[in-house]
């Protein structure tokens, strides 16, 4: 399988990634770290759908999707962390003042999990920030140990993923995600 990865500008194929089955359900759309809390609930059924919508016509687009060849099969999300609720957390420390990117969100539809997709996945998504002049690009995923993690929570992403991926520990956090603790990860980019 040749995996491409491209900037999420088109919104058909990051709603079959990330998108509900039913346009009314309330799922996460992988805005519950990039916009306040308060939107965050506010957005109801469509209305995330189409906040997402606006977000891929934008001129930096919310992430990354990833294609076996024409088809949408993954999507990572990458953004400036000052544009995150990264920014203001009290959990996942600031190393220090740099403008960092924070990639958050790494997903894989059924079907092709397995394959080597997350891994284009946080190679493209380094290669998107580093293209929009990103200095550093972080990210919080999981550190298990080796065990299994639920696919639901896996979103994070998995440590031994980001260090294959050139990424170095830079910090521990007091964040836990499915009973596992995450930790600090960065590539510099510079």
């Amino acid at each position: 399988m040749a995996i491409e990865v491209r900037p999420a500008s088109v919104f058909e194929d990051v709603r079959a990634v990330i998108g509900p089955k039913s346009a009314g359900a309330n799922v996460c759309w992988c805005l519950s770290y990039r916009i306040p809390s308060k939107l965050n609930q506010e957005l109801r059924g469509p209305a995330r759908g189409e906040y997402v919508a606006e977000l891929c016509r934008g001129r930096v687009p919310p992430g990354v999707l990833a294609y076996d060849g024409d088809e949408p099969v993954g999507w990572a999300a990458v953004a400036p962390r000052s544009d995150t609720s990264f920014a203001r957390s009290r959990r996942i420390p600031h190393v220090d003042d740099l403008p960092v990117w924070s990639l958050w969100c790494i997903r894989v539809r059924p079907g092709h999990r397995k394959s080597g997709v997350s891994h284009a996945l946080i190679a493209g998504a380094v290669e998107f920030a580093r293209a929009e002049g990103a200095p550093v690009i972080e990210a919080y995923p999981i550190d298990s140990g080796g065990a299994r993690v639920d696919m639901t929570m896996a979103y994070a992403g998995i440590r031994k993923n980001f260090e294959r991926a050139g990424f170095t520990h830079a910090a521990d956090t007091t964040s836990v995600l499915a009973g596992y603790p995450r930790v600090l990860m960065r590539l510099d980019l510079r």
